[in-house]
C-alpha cells in the first residue's frame, strides 16, 4: 500500500444545506432546491429522499407530494452557494496545505504530513470544525487512493453507524472487500451508466468483482481511465491529486430565458450580461481569449412555433479580457445573427482560443499597445474587486439592462445572506 493518504471531504445535500444555515426553522423539515427557471430538483434533504423524489425531476411531477408533506421549496441562490463553498474549502486548508477543490461541494485533502496516528478522530476533527466555522455537515474518506476515498464516501452513505467517518488506511484486505461488496458497480466513481451496464452483463455488479477483473480486459473494453480504476481499487495510486487546476480551454454562459425573448432590445440586454459574466471568469484564471462566439435558439420542444438558431464567431487580431471591447463585438456578432418574428428561448456566449495573461506579446508594428492592455487590465481588475466586495452587479455596464425581465424565473430565492450588504441574515 502507498504511504500517501488522502481524504475526500464532500459536504452533505450541499445546497439544502446553505439554506439551512440561515433558516433554522426547517432543520428537520423535508426541503428541495429546484434548478434554473424553478424548472427541476437539483438537491433534496434525506427527509425528501424518503418520500422517493428523484434528483432531476420536474417541478411539477412532485409539486402533489410538496403540498400533502409541506416541503420547503427554494430557487437556487448559486451566489450564496459559490461563497459558503469558499469557506468550506478555507476551513479545509487548516488541515493540509495540498488541497484539490473537486467541485462546488467536494475536495480531497493530502493528509500525508504530518504524521497522523489515528486518522478517524483526525476526519471527525474535520468534520466538527466546518461544522462549527460554517454550519455545513460533511462526510470524510479516508484512504489511499482518490477511488477508494469515493468507496468510503458511498460507505457512509450507507450506513450511518460510521458518523460520517470512514477510514480504509485502517482495514485489512479481508474487510475491505467485505466493504467493496457492498458498493453497485454504477455507485464506483468513473464508471458511467453505459460501463455499468455492460460490465453488469459480463457478471461485474460490485467494486470488489472490478477489483479482481482482469486488467487486459478492462484495458481493451474500459480504455485506460478503466484500468486506473481497478488499480486504484486495489490500492494503488494512478490519479494524482491536483492542487492547481488546470485553466479552462474554453468559457461559456448561457441560460434559459425567464420568459421569451420577443424584442432586440432584450436580446441585446441577455447577450451582454453573459458576456460580463464570462469575461468576468476568463479574468478570475488570468486569461485572454481571441475568439467569441454567440449563439442564440427558439424553442425546439415547441413544434407549434417557427423554429430558428444561430451562431456568430469573432476572432480577434489580439488577445483580450477586457470586457467593454468583448462587449463590442458581441453585439456587431448579435445583430449579424437576430431575426425579428422569433421567440427566443436560449441564448449565450462562447470564450475560446484561451491563453495566459503572462503570455501576451507585444506588436513589432505597433498596432497593439502593452501600455493601453495594461491600463484596461488595471480597469477591470477594479470593477472585479468592487464586484467582489460589495455584491455582484454593484457595477455593471448600461447596455446590460436594469430590470432585466427576461432573467431566469427565482420565485423562491432565499436573501444572499453572505454577498449583499442590505440582505444580512437579521435576528
Amino acid at each position: 500500500m502507498s504511504g500517501k493518504v488522502l481524504a475526500l471531504i464532500d459536504c452533505n445535500n450541499f445546497y439544502v444545506s446553505c439554506e439551512r444555515v440561515f433558516h433554522a426553522a426547517i432543520q428537520n423539515r423535508p426541503t428541495i432546491v429546484l434548478s434554473n427557471n424553478d424548472g427541476c430538483v437539483v438537491a433534496r434533504s434525506n427527509e425528501v429522499k424518503k418520500l422517493g423524489i428523484k434528483m432531476g425531476q420536474p417541478f411539477f411531477e412532485v409539486e402533489a407530494l410538496v403540498r400533502q408533506h409541506h416541503i420547503q421549496v427554494f430557487s437556487s441562490n448559486y451566489s450564496l452557494y459559490a461563497d459558503m463553498s469558499r469557506r468550506v474549502m478555507s476551513v479545509l486548508a487548516q488541515f493540509s496545505p495540498r488541497q484539490e477543490i473537486y467541485s462546488i461541494d467536494e475536495a480531497w485533502l493530502d493528509l500525508s504530513q504530518p504524521a497522523c496516528d489515528d486518522f478517524t478522530e483526525l476526519g471527525k476533527t474535520i468534520k466538527a470544525r466546518v461544522f462549527q466555522q460554517v454550519g455545513i455537515p460533511v462526510s470524510v474518506g479516508i484512504a489511499f487512493t482518490k477511488s477508494l476515498t469515493k468507496i468510503a464516501h458511498e460507505i457512509v452513505k450507507l450506513d450511518p453507524s460510521y458518523g460520517g467517518v470512514l477510514d480504509l488506511t485502517s482495514v485489512s484486505d479481508e474487510q475491505l472487500d467485505e466493504l467493496l461488496a457492498k458498493v453497485d458497480i454504477q455507485d464506483v466513481w468513473g464508471i458511467g451508466p453505459k460501463y455499468a451496464l455492460f460490465l453488469s452483463n459480463y457478471g461485474i455488479t460490485t467494486a470488489k468483482e472490478l477489483k479482481y477483473a482482469d486488467e487486459k480486459w478492462i484495458r481493451r473494453y474500459l480504455t485506460v481511465t478503466g484500468a486506473r480504476i481497478v488499480l486504484e481499487l486495489r490500492g494503488i495510486p494512478c490519479i494524482p491529486l491536483e492542487p492547481a487546476r488546470p485553466p479552462k480551454q474554453g468559457i461559456m454562459c448561457a441560460k434559459t430565458f425567464g420568459r421569451e425573448i420577443t424584442r432586440y432590445e432584450e436580446m441585446e440586454e441577455a447577450i451582454s450580461t453573459y458576456l460580463a459574466r464570462a469575461a468576468e471568469k476568463l479574468r478570475e484564471q488570468d486569461s485572454l481569449t481571441s475568439r467569441l462566439t454567440v449563439f442564440l435558439r427558439t424553442n425546439s420542444f415547441k413544434r407549434d412555433i417557427e423554429q430558428y438558431a444561430n451562431a456568430f464567431t469573432v476572432e480577434f487580431a489580439y488577445p483580450t479580457a477586457f470586457t467593454p471591447d468583448l462587449l463590442k463585438q458581441a453585439l456587431v456578432g448579435l445583430k449579424a445573427i437576430y431575426k425579428e418574428g422569433y421567440r427566443y428561448y436560449k441564448a449565450g456566449v462562447s470564450l475560446t482560443h484561451i491563453t495566459p495573461q503572462h503570455a501576451v506579446q507585444p506588436d513589432l508594428f505597433g498596432d497593439f499597445s502593452l501600455h493601453e492592455h495594461y491600463r484596461q487590465a488595471r480597469l477591470m481588475c477594479i470593477v472585479d474587486a468592487l464586484n467582489r466586495i460589495y455584491g455582484h452587479d454593484t457595477l455593471f455596464f448600461a447596455v446590460q439592462g436594469v430590470l432585466r425581465p427576461w432573467k431566469m424565473r427565482q420565485s423562491r430565492l432565499s436573501n444572499h445572506f453572505t454577498t449583499q450588504w442590505d440582505e444580512l441574515l437579521t435576528i
